[in-house]
């Protein structure tokens, strides 16, 4: 199991579309990767379930990677929100 926190950058937090792109990021791996902010948690395979979570900019979030291949999926999350969020 892989983690790592960040600082959602972007002015309007995880809106739609940001969500949907992670979503597509996320189904690129076989691990489980799940997405916390405070006491709630997503599934980031799933657009609901972070969109539920109303995360707003300067707030931080946990990724938590469970899988076969969860090196890779860290590395293309972490990637990934660094490049768009």
């Amino acid at each position: 199991m892989k983690e790592f926190k960040y600082v959602i950058t972007d002015p309007e937090g995880i809106h739609a579309r940001p969500a949907g792109m992670l979503v597509a990021e996320a189904k690129k791996f076989n691990s489980s990767i799940k997405l916390t902010k405070g006491e709630k948690s997503g599934d980031c395979k799933k657009i609901f379930g972070l969109m539920g979570l109303g995360v707003k900019s300067g707030e931080e979030v946990s990724f938590t990677i469970e899988g076969d291949d969860e090196d890779a999926a860290f590395d293309g999350i972490r990637e990934f929100m660094k490049e768009n969020l």
